[in-house]
């Protein structure tokens, strides 16, 4: 459709279906304006599109404000640049002190969108102290919205306006109550990281992050544990072992059994940042140590810990220190460890040479085989030793 056209016979339409009655026809309007605006100059955008995202984003109906903020970035994109900097941003500010918490979540969801479409001083000056109240937001599907994108700030901000005025915030969200707040900006701390850098952020947020290692909910746990080798990579081997290295073994004894997995995968990740050298002296004598403790699903994670672990580490260290080690485990009174030891061995076979299998690991199978009297057990071994032949 042509410009002309658009403009005699469609928009009056539009107009008046803006301003119907129902609100179900009203917030319709909302998306037309994006695609309205995209075709239409500046100037015409101020003339005939921006008196209805006006009245939309002010409409009686939360339902017609909900979908303006939903779909804000788009209206300040279609719009351009000046009409966002003169008219949108008040109104968006209104949108994020709505009465409605559904409005305010829909537009804290929107928060580093906007701001990246407009200078940064104005964003601090403007939009800022509103995200300032959606921190201690009593709701919190606002607070978790806020979360899930305010650390995309830090790149808008720089260094020295993140440092001044976004840090504090994240303290202060890293201790929100509710779980999915923490979830949310533990997963974009890389983000903030690439900004500040290590240094800053190693002294300001890591002592928060080391608390959450701790958190009640078992998500907050493994999300900080999913980040812990990037955070090692940055951090450097001396820092790491100082500040982390016995937080990442506490989590081997986890209660919760995705933890004790998530744990040992982190091992084998920080084996691959630190070098086979520096896992030999400061972590596989900590994680072998674990067979001997009484209750066995610490001992099993040991079993996981070298099926994982070998991998990385090289023949000799398997043969050396991990092997007689699992053969030994092949002693132990629970069925479920030992049923483990010959899963373990069968992950070990394709990774050491011929003769430890047949000396070593093929007895201890056939032992296994043909005196164990656990059904599950026999299983394995018979698998194990099949996988030889």
């Amino acid at each position: 459709m042509q410009k002309d056209q658009l403009k005699a016979e469609l928009i009056p339409i539009f107009i008046t279906l803006s301003q119907d009655e129902q609100d179900s026809v009203r917030l319709l309007a909302v998306e037309n304006c994006v695609a309205i605006g995209s075709m239409l100059t500046q100037e015409e955008n101020t003339t005939l599109v921006l008196p209805i995202v006006r009245n939309c984003a002010a409409d009686k109906s939360w339902r017609v404000r909900y979908m303006v903020a939903e779909h804000f970035c788009e209206l300040c994109e279609s719009l351009g640049a000046d009409i966002t900097k003169a008219e949108l941003v008040n109104a968006f500010v209104r949108l994020l002190k709505d009465t409605e918490a559904e409005v305010r979540t829909a537009a804290a969801f929107k928060v580093t969108g906007v701001c990246g479409l407009i200078p940064p001083e104005m964003a601090i000056k403007q939009i800022l102290p509103c995200i300032k109240e959606l921190a201690t937001d009593p709701s919190q599907h606002v607070r978790a919205a806020l979360a899930s994108v305010i650390m995309g700030l830090a790149p808008i901000f720089g260094k020295e306006n993140t440092r001044t005025h976004l840090i504090d915030l994240f303290l202060q969200l890293l201790k929100d109550d509710f779980p999915d707040v923490r979830l949310f900006l533990i997963s974009k701390l890389d983000a903030v990281n690439k900004v500040i850098g290590i240094e800053l952020l190693s002294q300001s947020l890591l002592p928060a992050i080391v608390e959450l290692a701790e958190d009640r909910q078992w998500r907050v746990r493994l999300a900080i544990i999913e980040y812990i080798p990037l955070l090692a990579s940055q951090l450097g081997v001396e820092f790491f072992d100082e500040k982390l290295g016995n937080l990442c073994l506490t989590w081997l004894g986890d209660c919760v059994y995705s933890i004790r997995e998530a744990a040992t995968n982190n091992l084998k990740k920080l084996t691959e940042v630190f070098g086979v050298e520096w896992a030999q002296s400061n972590l596989i004598p900590k994680v072998l140590a674990l067979y001997t403790h009484p209750n066995y699903l610490y001992r099993m994670t040991t079993l996981y810990a070298i099926s994982v672990l070998a991998s990385v580490v090289g023949p000799e260290v398997i043969t050396n220190t991990m092997l007689p080690l699992v053969l030994r485990m092949a002693k132990d009174p629970i069925p479920n460890i030992k049923f483990n030891v010959a899963k373990t061995l069968q992950t070990l076979i394709p990774l050491i040479d011929s003769s430890t299998i047949q000396t070593k690991i093929k007895p201890c199978l056939s032992d296994l085989l043909d005196q164990d009297s656990d059904r599950d057990v026999k299983f394995y071994a018979h698998q194990a030793l099949n996988s030889i032949a």
